[in-house]
Protein backbone atom coordinates (compact mmCIF):
# COMPACT_ATOMS: atom_id res chain seq x y z
CA UNK A 1 0.00 0.00 0.00
CA UNK A 2 3.42 1.96 0.78
CA UNK A 3 5.71 2.63 -2.12
CA UNK A 4 8.37 3.60 -0.18
CA UNK A 5 9.08 3.74 3.23
CA UNK A 6 7.70 5.97 5.74
CA UNK A 7 8.69 6.31 9.44
CA UNK A 8 5.98 7.78 11.51
CA UNK A 9 7.00 8.45 15.05
CA UNK A 10 4.42 8.27 17.98
CA UNK A 11 5.79 11.34 20.59
CA UNK A 12 4.80 13.18 23.83
CA UNK A 13 7.19 16.04 26.15
CA UNK A 14 5.81 14.48 28.53
CA UNK A 15 5.93 10.76 30.30
CA UNK A 16 2.15 8.82 30.98
CA UNK A 17 0.31 10.57 28.46
CA UNK A 18 -0.51 7.20 27.10
CA UNK A 19 1.74 7.29 24.18
CA UNK A 20 2.26 3.51 23.88
CA UNK A 21 -1.58 3.05 24.06
CA UNK A 22 -1.89 4.59 21.09
CA UNK A 23 1.41 2.95 19.19
CA UNK A 24 -0.17 0.16 20.09
CA UNK A 25 -3.87 0.66 18.75
CA UNK A 26 -2.66 2.36 15.59
CA UNK A 27 -0.04 -0.57 14.90
CA UNK A 28 -2.84 -3.12 15.51
CA UNK A 29 -5.32 -0.96 13.38
CA UNK A 30 -2.05 -0.47 10.96
CA UNK A 31 -2.06 -4.51 10.56
CA UNK A 32 -5.60 -4.83 9.83
CA UNK A 33 -5.43 -2.37 6.97
CA UNK A 34 -2.90 -4.77 5.76
CA UNK A 35 0.36 -1.90 5.76
CA UNK A 36 3.15 -3.46 5.35
CA UNK A 37 5.28 -2.43 8.57
CA UNK A 38 7.47 -2.94 11.52
CA UNK A 39 6.68 -1.66 15.03
CA UNK A 40 9.80 0.01 16.58
CA UNK A 41 10.20 0.45 20.71
CA UNK A 42 12.48 3.39 20.66
CA UNK A 43 12.75 4.00 24.55
CA UNK A 44 16.05 2.11 25.26
CA UNK A 45 15.92 3.13 28.87
CA UNK A 46 12.35 1.93 29.84
CA UNK A 47 10.58 -0.03 26.89
CA UNK A 48 7.33 -1.33 27.65
CA UNK A 49 5.76 -1.78 23.77
CA UNK A 50 6.43 -5.49 24.43
CA UNK A 51 4.54 -5.36 27.27
CA UNK A 52 1.48 -3.13 25.59
CA UNK A 53 1.37 -5.85 23.06
CA UNK A 54 1.77 -8.86 24.88
CA UNK A 55 5.21 -9.93 23.84
CA UNK A 56 6.43 -12.34 26.81
CA UNK A 57 9.53 -13.95 24.87
CA UNK A 58 11.53 -12.76 21.88
CA UNK A 59 12.75 -14.63 18.66
CA UNK A 60 16.12 -12.75 18.44
CA UNK A 61 18.06 -11.48 21.00
CA UNK A 62 21.65 -9.41 19.86
CA UNK A 63 24.10 -7.73 22.32
CA UNK A 64 24.55 -4.58 21.39
CA UNK A 65 28.28 -2.87 22.08
CA UNK A 66 29.23 0.74 22.65
CA UNK A 67 32.10 2.65 23.69
CA UNK A 68 34.52 1.86 26.75
CA UNK A 69 35.16 1.79 30.91
CA UNK A 70 38.65 2.86 32.61
CA UNK A 71 40.18 0.58 35.11
CA UNK A 72 42.79 0.77 37.23
CA UNK A 73 46.51 -1.37 36.53
CA UNK A 74 46.80 -2.33 40.65
CA UNK A 75 50.32 -3.13 40.19
CA UNK A 76 51.05 0.56 38.45
CA UNK A 77 48.75 3.00 40.90
CA UNK A 78 50.23 4.36 44.19
CA UNK A 79 47.06 5.11 45.29
CA UNK A 80 47.72 9.36 45.03
CA UNK A 81 43.79 9.65 44.36
CA UNK A 82 43.95 12.23 41.74
CA UNK A 83 41.44 9.98 39.58
CA UNK A 84 39.03 10.74 41.86
CA UNK A 85 39.48 13.95 42.18
CA UNK A 86 39.35 14.94 38.37
CA UNK A 87 36.79 12.18 37.69
CA UNK A 88 33.29 14.89 36.63
CA UNK A 89 31.31 12.05 37.09
CA UNK A 90 32.41 10.74 40.45
CA UNK A 91 32.99 6.96 39.11
CA UNK A 92 36.58 6.62 41.33
CA UNK A 93 35.39 5.14 44.55
CA UNK A 94 38.23 4.18 47.32
CA UNK A 95 37.77 1.14 49.16
CA UNK A 96 40.25 0.48 51.48
CA UNK A 97 42.62 2.31 50.73
CA UNK A 98 42.68 1.75 46.96
CA UNK A 99 41.00 3.04 44.00
CA UNK A 100 38.33 1.48 42.09
CA UNK A 101 36.58 2.84 38.47
CA UNK A 102 32.88 1.67 39.27
CA UNK A 103 31.90 0.43 35.82
CA UNK A 104 28.44 1.71 35.84
CA UNK A 105 28.93 5.23 36.61
CA UNK A 106 32.29 5.54 33.93
CA UNK A 107 31.13 6.58 30.64
CA UNK A 108 35.57 6.34 28.92
CA UNK A 109 35.74 9.95 29.23
CA UNK A 110 39.83 9.61 29.73
CA UNK A 111 39.65 12.56 31.84
CA UNK A 112 41.14 10.25 34.74
CA UNK A 113 44.12 8.99 32.22
CA UNK A 114 45.18 11.99 31.38
CA UNK A 115 45.74 13.44 34.78
CA UNK A 116 47.28 10.17 36.28
CA UNK A 117 51.07 10.52 37.30
CA UNK A 118 52.03 7.06 37.00
CA UNK A 119 50.00 5.88 33.76
CA UNK A 120 47.88 3.29 35.63
CA UNK A 121 44.38 3.60 33.62
CA UNK A 122 43.36 1.22 30.91
CA UNK A 123 40.41 0.97 29.19
CA UNK A 124 38.17 -1.58 27.88
CA UNK A 125 36.91 -1.16 24.76
CA UNK A 126 33.48 -2.27 23.01
CA UNK A 127 31.52 -2.88 26.55
CA UNK A 128 28.13 -4.88 26.38
CA UNK A 129 25.84 -1.20 26.61
CA UNK A 130 22.49 -2.74 25.79
CA UNK A 131 20.41 -5.60 23.79
CA UNK A 132 18.61 -4.90 20.36
CA UNK A 133 15.37 -7.50 20.26
CA UNK A 134 13.23 -9.20 17.76
CA UNK A 135 9.80 -10.94 17.18
CA UNK A 136 9.45 -11.71 13.85
CA UNK A 137 5.97 -11.78 14.11
CA UNK A 138 3.21 -10.33 16.88
CA UNK A 139 -0.29 -12.12 17.19
CA UNK A 140 -1.39 -9.00 15.59
CA UNK A 141 0.93 -10.24 12.92
CA UNK A 142 4.00 -8.15 12.34
CA UNK A 143 6.94 -7.38 13.85
CA UNK A 144 8.18 -5.68 17.00
CA UNK A 145 11.80 -4.72 17.02
CA UNK A 146 12.87 -3.06 20.87
CA UNK A 147 16.39 -1.88 22.05
CA UNK A 148 17.39 -1.73 26.01
CA UNK A 149 20.43 -0.16 27.74
CA UNK A 150 22.19 -1.39 29.84
CA UNK A 151 21.64 0.15 33.30
CA UNK A 152 24.18 3.29 33.90
CA UNK A 153 25.78 2.95 30.15
CA UNK A 154 25.52 6.05 28.13
CA UNK A 155 24.58 7.32 24.30
CA UNK A 156 21.19 5.27 24.93
CA UNK A 157 20.12 8.15 21.58
CA UNK A 158 22.92 5.39 19.62
CA UNK A 159 20.90 2.17 20.97
CA UNK A 160 18.13 3.93 19.84
CA UNK A 161 19.43 4.58 16.12
CA UNK A 162 20.49 1.11 15.97
CA UNK A 163 16.93 0.11 16.31
CA UNK A 164 15.20 1.91 14.11
CA UNK A 165 17.96 0.62 11.72
CA UNK A 166 17.52 -3.12 12.48
CA UNK A 167 13.84 -2.00 12.23
CA UNK A 168 14.65 -0.87 8.60
CA UNK A 169 16.30 -3.99 7.51
CA UNK A 170 13.51 -6.28 8.79
CA UNK A 171 10.79 -3.75 6.90
CA UNK A 172 12.86 -3.53 3.83
CA UNK A 173 12.63 -1.08 1.33
CA UNK A 174 8.84 0.21 1.74
CA UNK A 175 6.14 0.19 4.12
CA UNK A 176 5.82 1.29 7.23
CA UNK A 177 7.98 1.83 10.57
CA UNK A 178 6.11 2.87 13.10
CA UNK A 179 8.36 4.15 16.11
CA UNK A 180 7.19 4.23 19.81
CA UNK A 181 9.79 7.43 21.17
CA UNK A 182 10.39 7.91 25.12
CA UNK A 183 9.23 10.62 26.54
CA UNK A 184 10.75 13.81 26.95
CA UNK A 185 13.09 15.83 24.13
CA UNK A 186 16.26 13.87 25.09
CA UNK A 187 18.52 12.08 22.96
CA UNK A 188 16.98 9.36 22.17
CA UNK A 189 13.79 11.02 21.36
CA UNK A 190 15.89 13.09 18.83
CA UNK A 191 17.47 9.73 17.73
CA UNK A 192 13.65 9.07 16.60
CA UNK A 193 13.04 11.78 15.12
CA UNK A 194 15.56 12.00 12.94
CA UNK A 195 14.76 11.01 9.20
CA UNK A 196 10.96 10.79 10.53
CA UNK A 197 8.16 11.37 8.01
CA UNK A 198 5.72 12.09 10.35
CA UNK A 199 4.79 12.50 14.18
CA UNK A 200 1.76 11.97 16.11
CA UNK A 201 1.84 14.07 19.49
CA UNK A 202 0.26 13.01 22.04
CA UNK A 203 -0.79 15.64 24.91
CA UNK A 204 -3.02 15.65 28.04
CA UNK A 205 -5.17 18.93 28.78
CA UNK A 206 -2.82 20.15 31.92
CA UNK A 207 -0.19 22.82 32.05
CA UNK A 208 2.45 20.45 32.30
CA UNK A 209 1.46 18.26 29.33
CA UNK A 210 0.64 21.66 27.24
CA UNK A 211 4.29 22.96 27.90
CA UNK A 212 5.75 19.85 27.17
CA UNK A 213 4.08 19.42 23.89
CA UNK A 214 5.03 22.76 22.66
CA UNK A 215 8.53 21.91 23.51
CA UNK A 216 8.24 18.34 21.68
CA UNK A 217 6.57 20.32 18.78
CA UNK A 218 10.14 22.28 18.63
CA UNK A 219 11.95 19.48 17.94
CA UNK A 220 9.61 18.55 15.38
CA UNK A 221 9.97 21.91 13.31
CA UNK A 222 13.64 21.49 13.63
CA UNK A 223 13.26 18.10 11.87
CA UNK A 224 10.80 19.07 9.46
CA UNK A 225 8.30 16.80 10.04
CA UNK A 226 4.59 16.93 9.18
CA UNK A 227 2.98 16.83 12.56
CA UNK A 228 -0.85 15.40 14.13
CA UNK A 229 -2.11 15.69 17.99
CA UNK A 230 -3.88 13.68 19.99
CA UNK A 231 -5.28 14.96 23.10
CA UNK A 232 -5.43 11.65 25.80
CA UNK A 233 -7.66 12.38 28.76
CA UNK A 234 -9.31 15.00 27.47
CA UNK A 235 -12.23 15.34 29.28
CA UNK A 236 -10.01 15.50 32.74
CA UNK A 237 -10.05 19.23 32.48
CA UNK A 238 -11.96 20.43 28.99
CA UNK A 239 -11.61 23.89 30.43
CA UNK A 240 -7.96 24.00 29.32
CA UNK A 241 -8.70 21.90 26.22
CA UNK A 242 -9.52 25.53 24.13
CA UNK A 243 -6.02 26.36 25.09
CA UNK A 244 -4.55 23.95 22.82
CA UNK A 245 -7.01 23.96 20.40
CA UNK A 246 -5.93 27.54 19.70
CA UNK A 247 -1.75 26.53 19.70
CA UNK A 248 -2.81 23.40 17.00
CA UNK A 249 -4.81 26.07 14.68
CA UNK A 250 -2.18 29.12 14.81
CA UNK A 251 1.11 25.60 14.26
CA UNK A 252 -1.34 24.04 11.48
CA UNK A 253 -1.50 21.46 13.37
CA UNK A 254 -4.06 18.83 12.90
CA UNK A 255 -6.34 17.46 15.81
CA UNK A 256 -6.80 13.85 14.53
CA UNK A 257 -8.51 12.81 17.62
CA UNK A 258 -9.79 12.99 21.46
CA UNK A 259 -9.79 9.96 23.63
CA UNK A 260 -11.38 10.11 26.97
CA UNK A 261 -10.18 9.46 30.18
CA UNK A 262 -10.95 5.24 31.18
CA UNK A 263 -9.81 3.15 33.82
CA UNK A 264 -10.21 0.49 31.23
CA UNK A 265 -6.72 1.58 29.88
CA UNK A 266 -4.23 1.10 33.13
CA UNK A 267 -6.55 -2.46 33.43
CA UNK A 268 -5.69 -3.62 30.08
CA UNK A 269 -1.97 -2.90 30.61
CA UNK A 270 -2.41 -4.61 33.89
CA UNK A 271 -3.17 -7.79 31.84
CA UNK A 272 -0.61 -7.29 29.30
CA UNK A 273 -3.55 -6.81 26.68
CA UNK A 274 -4.00 -3.74 24.01
CA UNK A 275 -7.39 -1.99 25.49
CA UNK A 276 -9.04 -2.03 22.22
CA UNK A 277 -8.76 -6.18 22.84
CA UNK A 278 -9.06 -6.04 26.37
CA UNK A 279 -12.32 -3.61 26.74
CA UNK A 280 -13.18 -3.28 22.76
CA UNK A 281 -16.56 -1.47 23.93
CA UNK A 282 -14.91 0.51 26.53
CA UNK A 283 -15.44 4.65 25.76
CA UNK A 284 -10.78 4.97 25.15
CA UNK A 285 -11.14 1.68 22.89
CA UNK A 286 -13.65 3.15 20.47
CA UNK A 287 -11.83 6.43 20.45
CA UNK A 288 -8.41 4.54 20.06
CA UNK A 289 -10.11 3.05 16.86
CA UNK A 290 -11.42 6.30 15.27
CA UNK A 291 -8.49 7.72 15.55
CA UNK A 292 -6.26 4.52 14.37
CA UNK A 293 -8.40 4.43 11.30
CA UNK A 294 -8.23 8.12 10.83
CA UNK A 295 -4.41 7.75 9.96
CA UNK A 296 -4.39 4.32 9.02
CA UNK A 297 -7.52 5.00 6.55
CA UNK A 298 -6.94 8.66 5.49
CA UNK A 299 -3.58 9.82 5.97
CA UNK A 300 -1.28 7.23 5.15
CA UNK A 301 -2.93 6.55 2.04
CA UNK A 302 -2.10 10.13 1.11
CA UNK A 303 1.15 10.73 3.53
CA UNK A 304 2.51 12.76 1.36
CA UNK A 305 -0.22 15.18 0.59
CA UNK A 306 -0.39 15.20 4.16
CA UNK A 307 3.05 15.95 4.54
CA UNK A 308 3.11 18.70 1.81
CA UNK A 309 0.23 20.68 3.98
CA UNK A 310 1.08 20.63 7.41
CA UNK A 311 5.20 20.38 7.29
CA UNK A 312 6.63 23.17 8.78
CA UNK A 313 7.37 26.10 6.28
CA UNK A 314 11.28 25.83 7.40
CA UNK A 315 13.79 24.68 9.88
CA UNK A 316 13.55 25.92 13.64
CA UNK A 317 16.41 25.26 14.97
CA UNK A 318 16.33 24.16 18.15
CA UNK A 319 19.10 26.21 20.36
CA UNK A 320 19.39 25.21 24.27
CA UNK A 321 19.14 28.35 27.08
CA UNK A 322 22.40 28.62 28.18
CA UNK A 323 22.37 30.61 31.39
CA UNK A 324 25.49 32.99 32.36
CA UNK A 325 26.94 33.53 35.69
CA UNK A 326 26.68 37.67 35.71
CA UNK A 327 27.94 37.60 38.87
CA UNK A 328 31.34 36.97 37.54
CA UNK A 329 31.60 39.59 35.03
Amino acid sequence: MLDSKVELVVASGKGGVGKSTVTSSLAIVAAEHGYKMVAADADAEAPNLHIVLGVASWDREEPYYEGRVAYILEDKCTNCGVCAEVCPLGAVEEKGGKYWINPFICEGCITCSINCPEHAIRYKHRVQAGWIRLREKTKYGFPLVSGEITPGRPNSGKLVTEVKNYASKVLGGEGLLLVDAAAGIGCQVISSLTGAHLAVLVTEPTPAGFSDLQRIHRLTKHFMIAPMLVINKYDINEEFIETIEEYARAENIPIVGRIPYDPAVPKSMAKGVPVMEAYPSSPASKALKEVSEKIAGEILPKWREFRSKYKPRKPEPYIPLILHDTSRG
